[in-house]
């Protein structure tokens, strides 16, 4: 909570759709955002990936690790997405760190390159590295799988795990509400929330996540939610209401921030770093989501 004597100072104040920035310079900003990851925040969607690599790229653990210390001060837990070509690794470099783990196996159209996946995340969690397995990543979305097919995958994965190792599955908040039956099959529901690609304007991003995060609540039927990416772009093109500017990305994630410490939401950041690779598939606005640019430097 801001307190009154910082308001006064010209200090950011609370206000229904987030934090008053209105007196605040852009020093201020940076100033709270260094504070905040000084502090610690709960997860970090990690790319261990370096200029000119990108899924596909063979990864080694000196690089892994070498990419890991830079943010591991700033986070208790590390998301990855897959577990082949050497991302199978990044998990226990998180825990020779004191991390926590959510684990991502990337499941798509390919049946054997699934396979592999899913044997890689078993394997993962039987070593002892994984706290939370997410058995894909957006699939719904891509439209590349039934949820028949995916609800077959989580459960699978889940009776070949240690019973403490929750197991879940990471899409858009309401494709839950539209596919109950990947739901049931979770024990945690991982939420993607991103107002910006929805076009909102940062104005109202706050709310709108919150509701979005409240609708993949109800279809997860008590079971814990956790929002597994939220963030936003620093530079690149808007996309309707929504600008990508170094102010808006601070006040966006300062918000973020806000919200989950009154709230008690856990949330995984996206980014780590910035990723030039993701230009072929999100046009300019792609390169731009990360905390710390493409040679690790914090770029607030």
């Amino acid at each position: 909570m801001v307190s009154s004597t910082s308001a006064k100072k010209g200090g950011p104040r609370l206000a229904l759709a987030g934090m008053d920035f209105s007196q605040s310079s852009t020093e201020d900003l940076v100033s709270l955002v260094r504070t905040k990851l000084d502090e610690g925040i709960h997860g970090l969607c990690f790319s261990p990936y370096i200029e000119g690599q990108g899924p596909g790229t063979s990864l080694e653990t000196e690089q892994i690790r070498e990419r890991m210390q830079i943010i591991a001060p700033s986070t208790r837990w590390i998301r990855s997405f897959s577990c082949t070509d050497g991302n199978e690794l990044i998990p226990k470099v998180a825990k020779e760190l004191g991390r926590k783990t959510l684990v991502g196996a990337w499941i798509g159209s390919d049946l054997e390159m699934n396979e592999k996946e899913l044997a890689g995340a078993i394997k993962v969690a039987n070593e002892g590295y994984a706290d939370i397995l997410a058995i894909g990543n957006e699939v719904m979305l891509r439209e590349e799988m039934t949820d028949i097919q995916l609800a077959e995958y989580i459960q699978r994965v889940g009776q070949a795990v240690p019973a403490h190792v929750e197991v879940g599955y990471v899409d858009a908040y309401y494709l839950f509400e539209l596919h109950p039956v990947v739901a049931d099959a979770c024990d945690v529901l991982l939420t993607n929330c991103y107002p910006f690609w929805e076009g909102c304007a940062l104005d109202y991003a706050t709310l709108y996540m919150k509701d979005m995060y409240r609708r993949a609540q109800k279809a997860a039927k008590g079971k814990k939610v956790i929002v597994s990416e939220t963030g936003w772009p620093n530079k690149g093109t808007a996309f309707w209401g929504a600008e990508p500017s170094y102010e808006n990305a601070m006040k966006y994630f300062l918000n973020t921030y806000q919200w989950a410490e009154e709230e008690g939401i856990e949330i995984f950041y996206f980014s780590s770093f910035d990723e030039n690779w993701k230009i072929e598939t999100e046009g300019d606005v792609g390169s731009y989501w990360g905390l710390w640019d493409t040679d690790g430097r914090l770029k607030y």
